[in-house]
């Protein structure tokens, strides 16, 4: 068996670190051409010496520099690039058969679309890439033929609980709505009150999820589960009245797809990102993941809520952004990360995050989201915005 050679974009982060055990269970399927991370130089460093990687890419020059002089005191061939040319570089190297992009953020979006130009085995776990740039993204995906498999474990649900052959039609798949299911986060039971004074490590500290700092806060203010929203309306062709929020807060089903004579499919496991890592690096074959069984007597119950909307105001505005279309989701998502880091620093209220999404999303006029300059002037303008009303606050 030929190996796949696998580049991972955002190897220190928690995707890409499940992302190389995975592959460490299986040496005979899979080699890393290359791994990157932004500015965790150590931990970087670490990952080159154990999977000797032909690549390695950090944020800048200086970084690289360090980078290299580390890896070559042990002897280490790794070649050392940086920056976004460097990102795209490893993402469309004719040698890499998949691509795991797994870079948080709008920082995700050019390498990632480099993979798919390039015509690629996506594995997409970077959701911003389809919530800035859904119609340009897809176009070019169908443009180059590229496979784009969703890493989301609640995507990787649906794309598993719908037809082997489904291809974005609703009616003629007998499918009726996706149901998203959403952990609920930290604060998904605390007292209102509380909510304006909760500190960024209760933000972070998820009940099911290991996850990075800015993701767990998404989860906190439910803007994670807004943003998969729309990924999932460019994922899967669905409308937003097509797609359903459920609140679950044991974490076990992971999403379920809902057909028109009243069956309702649904994936269920252990909350560990290394089953939907495993499933798309093999598919459409199945590989040990390294995830324990499911054991249902232990979990004994599984309950279910509809979302609070009053309480998790981000999951109202993405629904809003997405019907608004155009370049709302890309004003969306960059006011989310300029309003969450605020947080993060002690800069901004836990809920004042949902008041600066809402005022950059009334501010920045609405306009085309179908190339990507338009994309990427519509995520600079909202972040400028974005920075004007953390000022006001």
């Amino acid at each position: 068996m030929k190996r796949q050679r696998i580049t991972v974009l955002g190897a220190t982060g928690s995707i890409g670190v499940n992302t190389l055990d995975v592959v460490a269970r299986h040496p005979d399927r899979y080699e890393v051409f290359a791994l990157t991370g932004h500015s965790r130089i150590e931990e970087l460093a670490s990952q080159c010496r154990a999977y000797r990687p032909r690549f390695a890419v950090v944020g800048d020059p200086a970084g690289a520099q360090r980078l290299s002089a580390s890896l070559r005191q042990d002897g280490i061939a790794t070649e050392v690039l940086a920056g976004p040319e460097g990102l795209e570089q490893v993402s469309a190297a004719p040698e890499v058969d998949a691509v795991m992009a797994a870079i948080v953020g709008a920082a995700g979006l050019r390498p990632t679309l480099a993979a798919v130009r390039a015509g690629k085995r996506v594995l997409l776990a970077n959701k911003e890439s389809l919530v800035m740039a859904g119609e340009a993204f897809m176009a070019e995906v169908r443009k180059s033929g590229a496979t784009l498999l969703p890493i989301d474990s609640e995507h990787n649900a649906v794309f598993q609980s719908l037809p082997a052959e489904f291809h974005g039609d609703f009616a003629g798949a007998g499918v009726r709505k996706i149901l998203l299911t959403a952990s609920g986060g930290p604060f998904r039971t605390m007292p209102a009150e509380r909510l304006a004074n909760v500190t960024p490590d209760e933000a972070c500290a998820h009940p099911n999820w290991v996850m990075g700092r800015k993701i767990s806060v998404d989860s906190a203010t439910m803007m994670n589960k807004g943003l998969e929203v729309i990924e999932a309306h460019w994922l899967f062709n669905a409308a937003p009245e097509r797609i359903e929020v459920v609140v679950h807060p044991q974490s076990v089903i992971h999403s379920l797809v809902e057909y028109v004579d009243g069956s309702v499919l649904a994936q269920l496991g252990n909350p560990d990102m290394r089953t939907p890592i495993a499933h798309a690096l093999a598919y459409p074959e199945r590989i040990d993941a390294g995830v324990s069984s499911l054991d249902l007597f232990k979990v004994a119950q599984m309950t279910f809520e509809r979302p609070d909307m009053e309480r998790f105001p981000c999951l109202r505005l993405a629904y809003e952004a997405l019907r608004a279309g155009g370049n709302a989701p890309a004003v969306l998502n960059a006011a989310n990360e300029v309003a969450v880091a605020a947080f993060l620093a002690g800069r901004l209220p836990f809920l004042g995050i949902a008041g600066v999404i809402a005022d950059t999303l009334a501010a920045v006029r609405p306009g085309p989201a179908n190339e990507l300059a338009a994309v990427l002037d519509a995520d600079a303008e909202a972040r400028v915005v974005a920075e004007a009303a953390l000022a006001r606050r």
